[in-house]
């Protein structure tokens, strides 16, 4: 028997848009919490029903534990209204989500980033390799509004309205729909695309996820698709490793045929623990179906105790992940150390030129201080000869060449060490600015 409006019961309304309100109910028989999406379709164009037809279509097909799940339609012909009742997420949003850290001024966390990346990919798997056969789907607006959160923060894609299905591999679509901030380049550029194109945008949401804004902004679309066309953006703040920046670069690679699919994201190294936890819910998964289906239902409240072998699992990763972190940690002591050593080598080299320059000085002052040269050799008791200082051949000292070549030698030492000063000084800056962000990745 067909579902009927009065068979729910309206909560409050979570949001509303061009053409109807998502609101959250709860189902009177068994009391159980959802949303519906309220869609007039009466002032739609064929276009825009078509679509919607097939985002129910494909709501009712795709079932992956992070899709946001479909319960059931209703058509109200008499106030042209659809209602699609779906799987409410708690957790809001992640376009909320990364609004809140911006006020609150603080990042994510790394491993929570990394899962969000792997039942994101899980899930664009299902779409783009359906499990069951069916053919290739393209999700084209994958963006942190459109990315849900249970109670348990687990990542639900929903809002497949503007997702096209590609009946044979060798399929392109051509149409230009989507978010502009995360458009991939062959659909800015008006050209045919595929699953990549999503792996782009996903690049997008998750370099927003670590960074808090998207990879490219700009004032205007004009702007924004050169922007893209260039394919020119920042590193992802230095507090994230390594492998996760050169894992986002690959996704938003200009050329679509070298972005990695689902299936190479999913084997990386980094996310080889979240993938291996995500198919131990997977295998846990049909195991609680039936426990729950034979268990009476006063005992359904009961939690099942966890089985020891997956406590040993998740005590195993975890003591990987706490002896990788201190491998880390002790390498970054080593190199701070180390800076620690150049800095005091740079402060005596400094030390040692400024006291070359203080000796410099004091030789400039005793030079000014001797106006005049007496010959003390040519003195007699009758007579007194004074030389006075001038450039006449008979009033220089025979060695006065050798004292000017002398002199030139000295400024020729101290000049040598003022850029040797100078120079230290930019090294010494340098360390600065290098302990510095080592101190803000610890």
């Amino acid at each position: 028997m067909p579902s009927r409006i009065e068979d729910y019961e309206v909560l409050y309304t979570i949001g509303s848009g061009s053409y109807g309100k998502c609101q959250k109910i709860r189902r009177k028989s068994d009391g159980k919490v959802l949303v519906w999406k309220e869609l007039d379709y009466g002032t739609m164009a064929e276009s825009e029903k078509q679509m919607l037809v097939s985002e129910v279509n494909l709501l009712r097909e795709l079932k992956h534990p992070n899709i946001v799940r479909y319960y059931d339609r209703i058509i109200d012909r008499t106030n042209t209204t659809l209602y699609i009742v779906m799987e409410y997420c708690e957790g809001g949003d992640l376009s909320s989500l990364i609004t809140r850290c911006i006020k609150e001024r603080r990042y994510l966390e790394e491993q929570f980033i990394l899962r969000v990346m792997t039942q994101l990919t899980l899930a664009l798997k299902e779409c783009h390799r359906r499990s069951d056969g069916g053919a290739t789907v393209l999700h084209r607006d994958l963006k942190p509004a459109n990315i849900f959160l249970d109670a348990k923060q687990n990542v639900k894609l929903g809002d497949f309205g503007l997702a096209r299905i590609l009946n044979h591999d060798t399929s392109f679509a051509k149409t230009f729909v989507g978010t502009p901030y995360y458009m991939s380049p062959e659909q800015i550029n008006r050209m045919s695309y595929n699953e990549k194109s999503d792996i782009w945008s996903l690049g997008c949401l998750l370099y927003e996820l670590c960074a808090l804004s998207p990879p490219f902004t700009a004032y205007n679309q004009k702007e924004l698709a050169e922007k893209i066309r260039e394919g020119k953006f920042r590193r992802i703040p230095y507090r994230y490793s390594e492998e996760l920046n050169t894992l986002l670069c690959k996704m938003l690679h200009l050329r679509d045929y070298l972005r990695p699919s689902v299936e190479s994201i999913l084997q990386s190294s980094l996310l080889a623990d979240m993938v291996a936890e995500e198919q131990r819910k997977a295998q846990l998964r049909p195991r609680r179906k039936s426990a729950d289906s034979d268990c009476p239902v006063h005992k359904l409240a009961e939690p099942a105790p966890a089985p020891a072998t997956e406590l040993r699992l998740r005590e195993q990763v975890l003591r990987d992940r706490e002896k990788a972190l201190k491998e880390r940690e002790e390498r970054l002591e080593q190199r701070e150390q180390e800076l620690c050593v150049r800095e005091q080598l740079s402060k005596e080299k400094l030390a040692r030129a400024e006291s070359l320059l203080k000796n410099y000085d004091l030789l400039k002052q005793q030079k000014g201080l001797a106006p005049f040269d007496i010959d003390v050799d040519n003195l007699s008791p009758g007579k007194k000869k004074v030389h006075f200082a001038g450039e006449s051949k008979e009033n220089h000292r025979p060695d006065h060449q050798q004292c000017l070549k002398t002199q030139d030698v000295i400024l020729k030492r101290l000049q040598a060490a003022h850029l040797r000063a100078r120079t230290l000084g930019q090294l010494e800056r340098t360390y600065h600015l290098k302990s510095r962000q080592i101190l803000g990745i610890r």
